[in-house]
């Protein structure tokens, strides 16, 4: 955060440096106003290219054995180019090196944590263990303390789901 905030001051004035040297060049005839205003779009520029290259930088950050499952996109009022570019906010991650896969009777198990990431003033990360039923297609989370399934929540997917892929083509 703290270094978001320094780039942002140094964009700023790189981008009002180059406002004072158009001025020069032009013999002053350019409004004084230009330098500011070249220095509060230089910092908003970086904050939105920060912003926008959110996703792809934590996504050098993951081990080769991370796969990507999912990933959401907002719009923000207080941010209206995002009506028309949005903006992704959060994502999903499934770790394939750490499969707990095991036989019960015909059904292939696998025990697996899905990792979400979500970006905010200091990003947010969060993990919830599930069990996958490879045969079946069913996935049911398991409870954080204990390791029972809830089975309230158990939900079958398709053959296409990027989990389902994730999870039963790893393992």
């Amino acid at each position: 955060m703290m270094w978001h905030l320094i780039a942002a001051v140094f964009a700023g004035l790189g981008a009002a440096g180059i406002a004072l040297l158009l001025r020069t060049l032009s013999g002053k005839r350019l409004p004084r106003w230009i330098i500011p205003a070249f220095g509060g779009l230089g910092m908003l520029a970086y904050q939105i290219h920060a912003e926008y290259t959110w996703f792809a930088h934590k996504q050098q950050q993951l081990p080769p054995s991370a796969q990507v499952v999912a990933s959401e996109k907002s719009k923000m009022f207080w941010r209206p180019w995002t009506y028309l570019f949005p903006m992704t906010t959060a994502f999903q991650v499934i770790d394939r090196e750490n499969l707990i896969s095991r036989q019960a009777g015909n059904d292939r198990l696998v025990e697996f944590i899905r990792y979400r990431f979500e970006k905010q003033a200091v990003d947010h990360v969060s993990t919830r263990p599930y069990l996958m039923n490879c045969t079946t297609r069913e996935r049911v989370p398991l409870d954080a303390s204990t390791g029972e399934p809830k089975l309230d929540e158990l939900v079958r997917l398709k053959d296409s789901d990027p989990v389902f892929q994730a999870v039963c083509n790893a393992s």
